[in-house]
């Protein structure tokens, strides 16, 4: 969370200068709004927090967001992987652990802690993330999709995600809870984990990208807007409120700013069907394309907590530059 002229800036779903590149991506791509379910499967088990075994917490250096890759020198890649390690050596007071704090790897030892016929860590550990977000375009060319515009972050960490696998798959909308302001509300969706729209190959501060593998509708298409483009004014965005129903809803844009990184399109929402529906931008939005002058022009990445009507957008550009590295 930033906090920024009393402004409250979250996530919908959660700084390098580059040097001048030839970017090859399409000049039209497939326009999304389409809502798709999200399953990350990290690299390696991520510690969220620690609690109590008999009445005291392990001594170990581990903080909350490193990531446990290996026990006694065997790789571990999920949470069956550790409780199986951890009974192999329950024997031992201590047992060392390897973990990854960012791109550094270190060493340290926990205690095994016996408690009601248990052996206990101490550790809150997860090995995934599961969520929902809104699909932004399809380059047909490469058939690599963009989504969400902002990076999937551990809840209780506030850590990115590494991705180990990851899929996108269907799912629909069943209900809304409004935003208000100071509470942003969600979208809330039913699951179709069995029906894959494509692989997820990295979660970054631009959002989600792979490779679209389901068919898709190559008929419709849309221009690529460069920023120099957008303008103050009316605008659309894109995105699912029922069911899988894609619909256009009409926002202006109130200004723009070609310097921020992430925070490009500041926006309200202008239209009342949707504002009774929402009350404004909810989480689940993430990814909505936004749309002007009948050209593509960026994505809903943010809403404004305390006035849940406004909300940020990220230019398509750099997300289609993010798609090809």
């Amino acid at each position: 969370m930033v906090i920024s002229m009393k402004k409250f800036i979250v996530f919908l779903c959660i700084l390098m200068i580059s040097p001048l590149s030839v970017w090859a991506y399409s000049s039209e791509v497939i326009l999304g709004g389409s809502t798709i379910g999200i399953d990350i499967q990290s690299e390696g088990v991520m510690v969220i927090g620690f609690y109590k075994v008999a009445g005291k917490y392990h001594k170990s250096d581990l903080v909350e967001g490193d990531i446990i890759t290996k026990i006694e020198d065997v790789e571990i890649s999920s949470i069956e992987d550790l409780s199986d390690e951890l009974e192999n050596h329950i024997q031992k007071e201590a047992i060392e652990i390897t973990y990854k704090r960012g791109d550094k790897e270190k060493t340290t030892e926990i205690e095994l802690f016996y408690e009601n016929g248990i052996y206990k860590t101490g550790l809150y550990v997860k090995d995934g993330i599961t969520g929902i977000g809104t699909l932004t375009f399809i380059d047909p060319a490469t058939n690599t999709y963009g989504a969400l515009g902002h990076e999937v972050l551990e809840s209780n960490t506030s850590k990115i995600v590494e991705v180990k696998t990851g899929s996108i798959f269907r799912n629909e909308i069943t209900s809304i809870d409004a935003s208000t302001d100071g509470n942003p509300g969600s979208k809330n969706a039913k699951f179709y984990y069995h029906t894959v729209y494509g692989d997820i190959d990295k979660n970054t501060k631009y959002g989600i990208y792979g490779t679209y593998t389901d068919d898709y509708d190559t008929t419709n298409l849309i221009e690529i807007a460069d920023p120099s483009e957008v303008k103050v004014g009316n605008a659309s965005i894109y995105t699912v409120l029922e069911d899988e129903k894609v619909e256009e809803f009409e926002i202006e844009i109130t200004k723009i700013n070609e310097n921020s990184e992430i925070k490009n399109i500041s926006f309200e929402i202008t239209d009342q069907r949707l504002l009774e529906k929402t009350g404004g931008v909810v989480q689940g939005m993430s990814g909505s394309p936004i749309v002007q002058n009948g050209k593509l022009i960026g994505a809903v990445t943010h809403v404004v907590t305390d006035n849940v009507t406004t909300g940020y957008g990220l230019f398509i550009t750099t997300m289609l530059e993010e798609s090809e590295k």
